[in-house]
């Protein structure tokens, strides 16, 4: 099944994340998030990467947008993931993590 796309807010189970890439600068990846009721456990990291994007202030400089992840979950089911670094205009400033797409 290829991936589809989701676009919807995770919850980060706190409890669970994962504090070796704090140190770096990247935001610790939780173990486990909430989703539409379910449990999304992550078994594997598959591989990270970052969007970037210029200055809002005119600065020549180049800022972190999105921290992204892709894992395999327990269940089986590979996942996009993504943390935002600022928060979206007029978002709760706890919705941070998202969910792009999931497949088999």
């Amino acid at each position: 099944m290829p991936l589809q796309f989701i676009s919807e807010n995770l919850t980060p189970v706190t409890a669970t994340v994962d504090t070796r890439r704090l140190a770096p600068g990247a935001p610790g990846l939780p173990g486990v998030f909430l989703w539409r009721g379910r449990r999304l456990e992550i078994a594997v990291l598959l591989r990270t990467w970052r969007d970037t994007g210029p200055c809002r202030h005119g600065s020549p400089e180049r800022y972190v947008r999105r921290h992204w992840f892709e894992v395999r979950a327990v269940s089986g089911e590979i996942l996009k993931i993504y943390f935002e670094r600022q928060r979206r205009p007029g978002a709760a400033h706890t919705r941070r993590w998202w969910l792009h797409s999931m497949g088999a």
